[in-house]
């Protein structure tokens, strides 16, 4: 079934500048988007999603109420978000499989969704910028291009890519929004950065950088915090070579669960 816009099939062979001017909603949206003061966000009931990583949940959940993710350069996160029972899914997609990625993102809010459940499916994309390389370009493609691809009706809510995300500093470019938030409960989005990124953040750091083959895609564009975390990061390769021998005792999962504060609470052994 085609990816939708009020209603409308959308038609991909164009650049994200010339679909939004096509569909003024999404023009709109990604202004007052881009509008946005940059709210920082706490760690209480938050699930932080790094670069690879996925997240669902629904409303229901007592120990999350918003999912997040930032330092998105020519990355997109996206979130898919069912309005009848409220589940909702956020990725880092950095485009390595995008293919693999849309039907993941399908399974894992239709895992909590009944195909009797009023309502219909929502996608919005955030990130990238005009960057030399045109990744940002190649990923909004991919994106869009399997969305389209997928059974099911998907509407295109929010747009906010590539050169709709763009501004140019001392003839350089730069994402306008590194990361975004999205509140389960009201469905609100909105730009946010996070000082907290949850339990295992350099384990879960080094399972992205090396499953890569750049330590960045755009390097001026990064945010200043960037080199300190590949640092930290490689450091922690450095000292856990193996780390499935020595993290994972017995090869077990390392658990985690949000306390009564709302605060991530180990509960599964290991070092």
């Amino acid at each position: 079934m085609p990816l939708l816009v009020d209603g409308r099939r959308v038609r991909l062979a164009r650049s994200a500048a010339e679909l939004v001017r096509e569909h003024p909603s999404l023009e709109e949206r990604a202004r007052l988007l881009r509008g946005q003061s940059v709210q920082q966000v706490g760690p209480q009931g938050l699930l932080y999603v790094q670069q690879r990583e996925l997240a669902v949940t629904t409303p229901k959940d007592g120990s999350i109420s918003i999912l997040g993710s930032d330092d998105a350069t020519t990355c997109h996160i996206v979130v898919l978000r069912h309005t009848g029972n409220g589940a909702t899914c956020l990725t880092h997609c950095d485009g390595t499989d995008t293919k693999a990625e849309v039907p993941l993102i399908m399974s894992a809010i239709k895992s909590f969704s009944d195909h009797t459940e009023c309502g219909r499916l929502e996608v919005h994309l955030v990130g990238g910028f005009s960057d030399d390389r045109q990744l940002s370009q190649k990923l909004t493609h991919q994106l869009l291009s399997e969305f389209d691809k997928q059974d099911d009706d998907i509407h295109l809510v929010t747009l906010c890519v590539t050169e709709l995300n763009d501004r140019e500093e001392n003839e350089n470019h730069f994402p306008i929004i590194y990361g975004i938030a999205v509140n389960i409960k009201t469905a609100e989005i909105y730009r946010a950065s996070f000082q907290d990124h949850g339990p295992e953040e350099q384990l879960r750091a080094a399972r992205a950088l090396a499953g890569g083959p750049n330590l960045s895609t755009s390097p001026l564009a990064e945010p200043p915090h960037f080199v300190e975390h590949i640092r930290s990061t490689l450091m922690f390769l450095k000292r856990f070579p193996s780390p499935a021998n020595i993290l994972f005792p017995g090869n077990k999962a390392l658990l985690y669960k949000k306390n009564e504060d709302g605060l991530w609470e180990k509960i599964s052994p290991g070092n």
